[in-house]
């Protein structure tokens, strides 16, 4: 009967259909297929959703679009734009930088690409930069966002397993920063060598004055991350704080907050959380029935009948996500893969913090990758070039994600280090 479920559901997302309705729908089908009583869908989505950390789920999300309606994401551009705005092709490492800053605020890939890209394409296009390198390089930083806390995948991973989600987050840093460094090195080599732009070096006056605007930014990163690690408050407690923090910052200290874009910010907030929540109800009732059909089970054991090999086991399992990523979005992906594949990486002895990383990092990688990288899309519609040209462009910045992701996948350090100072 598995089959139907699989049948229906690819029949749905080929036809474009968004992924928390092909989800819905299919486990429907069987449910009726199966013979179950119906009731089983709602308390099963139930008890998909009842769960305290995921109340930070909707605290991010407003806390971010908060941040971004008073002006952070400018304010960030151009402290960015100051410190390496001098260097050939500095605008792109500004990009690149302005995206590991706003990580910290927005937590998602998506929500990255959308708001740096609305004011960094346009601005790299008038400077002279191909359009397709702009998007390119807008497109790949954003998946800095959900590997560097706080982070939404983070979230949804420790939720699902029971994970420490503040390890989680310590687990991520290395690997982001890593990552950032390899799409900036990537992004001066390709600019040096077509002579992109450079803009006159920043005085040091201009620099402290771009550090005071981000200033803020900074710290609400800060707080939230240094917060939940020592101990201070949990991740649904960080959120409320960061939700506190960005009015006081919008209302009192910008000013360039008020009661009617407020109230904007609560209803797009309020959309995104609701549509997220029924995705991870869908989500939850599938992963039941793959569960009760034993279907991880039966994944492991052909893993494992493949080769017993660790290192081959890990890459046969990147090689999987990497192409549901590029399928799927995000979080539909985590929800639905990541617990199956965590139980095969447990039982060939590979860490779960360092699985969960390598598992997100995958993830977000086929967010760039096509038929159907979402960042690729926006990016793309931003940009107004054809999915095709940003695709060929990022080609540079999606070998270096790659390298990345064997060297998180084969060096168990580099996302255990900070995990194990916080023991």
């Amino acid at each position: 009967m598995i089959w139907l479920l699989f049948l229906v559901f690819f029949m749905l997302l080929f036809l474009r259909f968004p992924i928390a309705f092909a989800l819905g729908i299919s486990t429907l089908a069987y449910v009726l297929v199966a013979g179950y009583p119906l009731i089983i869908i709602p308390l099963k989505m139930y008890s998909g959703i009842d769960m305290f950390v995921l109340l930070s789920i909707p605290g991010f999300i407003l806390a971010g679009n908060l941040m971004n309606a008073c002006g952070m994401t400018d304010r960030i551009i151009r402290f960015c734009n100051n410190l390496i705005g001098h260097v050939r092709g500095g605008l792109s490492l500004a990009n690149i930088g302005a995206s590991m800053i706003f990580s910290g605020i927005s937590g998602t890939a998506i929500s990255d690409t959308a708001s740096i890209g609305s004011v960094m394409i346009p601005a790299m296009k008038k400077e002279g930069y191909e359009a397709d390198f702009a998007c390119a390089v807008t497109s790949s930083s954003s998946t800095i966002g959900p590997i560097i806390p706080p982070s939404l995948p983070m979230i949804i991973a420790g939720s699902l397993t029971g994970l420490s989600i503040g390890r989680l987050f310590l687990a991520g840093a290395i690997p982001g920063v890593i990552l950032a460094i390899g799409l900036m090195s990537v992004s001066y080599m390709i600019s040096r060598r077509r002579n992109h732009p450079k803009q006159e070096k920043a005085s040091w006056r201009e620099r402290g004055r771009g550090l005071v605007h981000a200033f803020w930014a900074l710290m609400m990163t800060f707080i939230i991350l240094f917060g939940i690690i020592g101990g201070f408050f949990t991740p649904t407690e960080a959120s409320v704080v960061a939700v506190l923090y960005a009015l006081f910052i919008g209302l009192l200290v910008y000013r360039t907050l008020s009661w009617k874009s407020l109230a904007g910010v609560m209803t797009n907030s309020a959309g995104t959380t609701a549509s997220l929540m029924v995705l991870v109800g869908f989500a939850n009732l599938f992963g039941w029935i793959l569960v009760s059909e034993q279907v991880p089970q039966s994944l492991a054991e052909w893993l494992l009948t493949i080769t017993g090999n660790k290192y081959l086991l890990l890459l046969l399992i990147n090689i999987i996500l990497i192409i549901i990523g590029s399928f799927m979005e995000t979080i539909a992906a985590l929800l639905i893969v990541y617990p199956v594949m965590l139980k095969v990486a447990v039982f060939a002895g590979i860490d779960p913090i360092q699985f969960s990383v390598i598992a997100v990092l995958n993830l977000i990688i086929g967010l760039n990758t096509p038929p159907v990288g979402v960042c690729l899309f926006v990016a793309s519609g931003i940009g107004r070039v054809s999915l095709e040209k940003t695709a060929r462009a990022g080609l540079p910045f999606l070998l270096v994600s790659l390298l990345v992701l064997l060297l998180v996948t084969y060096i168990p350090s580099l996302s255990l280090f900070l995990p194990g100072l916080a023991e």
